[in-house]
């Protein structure tokens, strides 16, 4: 199973506008979100759309994908840092309200050309093989996001990014448990050097790092 999972950028041709919480996605499910969810999906996919459209065109891609035939099975959404400093911007995780998520008028805002953007760094949002909520994930700890971080490494060189930074906790296993996100050693693994650890207040045991590749 495992052999046949394809590593490819996101492209217009298939908008992956929400995220794989609840599992792999397809042109036949992604709009058919869980009817028990207080989440305002049609207004998500409203906004989502148009962005990461845009930022497709401008940019080349905005996600690495993982696919399992049909199934999206695995997610890494970059952005330039660019465009994350852009009023408007902040966070923009794509099931989240501003400012955690994008301003509804965000794709509107007109970003600026790659030959415009002075600092060449690409920020890593999330990065996610499976779902956390998944009964038994068969996706997690199999190499999957491995490689959609090396496709994204090898696209970025190609089209004259310059940088990489991601964001993360340390490798505490209750973290990962909850959230699937990969910890410190899954990046410095990839060559991502530690630029910045802070401890997180009233988390004695916890702190967040930012990591870098050039």
């Amino acid at each position: 199973m495992l052999d046949d999972i394809v590593i490819e950028l996101m492209t217009q041709d298939f908008i992956l506008w929400r995220c794989l919480h609840r599992g792999p996605l397809s042109r036949d499910t992604i709009d058919q979100w869980p009817p028990d969810s207080q989440l305002p999906f049609e207004r998500y996919r409203r906004r989502n759309i148009p962005l990461l459209e845009e930022l497709t065109r401008v940019y080349g891609s905005c996600a690495i994908i993982a696919r399992a035939g049909e199934q999206l099975i695995g997610q890494l959404r970059f952005y330039p840092k660019a465009v994350r400093e852009l009023s408007g911007g902040d966070y923009l995780c794509l099931q989240q309200d501003f400012p955690f998520g994008p301003a509804d008028d965000f794709a509107e805002t007109g970003f600026p050309p790659f030959s415009q953007i002075k600092d060449k760094t690409l920020v890593v949002h999330c990065l996610m093989a499976g779902s956390v909520n998944q009964k038994g994930n068969p996706y997690q700890r199999k190499g999957i996001g491995s490689r959609m971080v090396k496709t994204l490494i090898e696209w970025a060189r190609a089209n004259g990014w310059e940088r990489i930074e991601a964001n993360a906790f340390e490798d505490i296993p209750i973290i990962y448990a909850i959230t699937g996100s990969a910890g410190q050693s899954f990046w410095k693994k990839l060559a991502l050097t530690l630029l910045i650890a802070v401890r997180i207040r009233n988390c004695k045991d916890l702190s967040m790092a930012s990591l870098s590749k050039r």
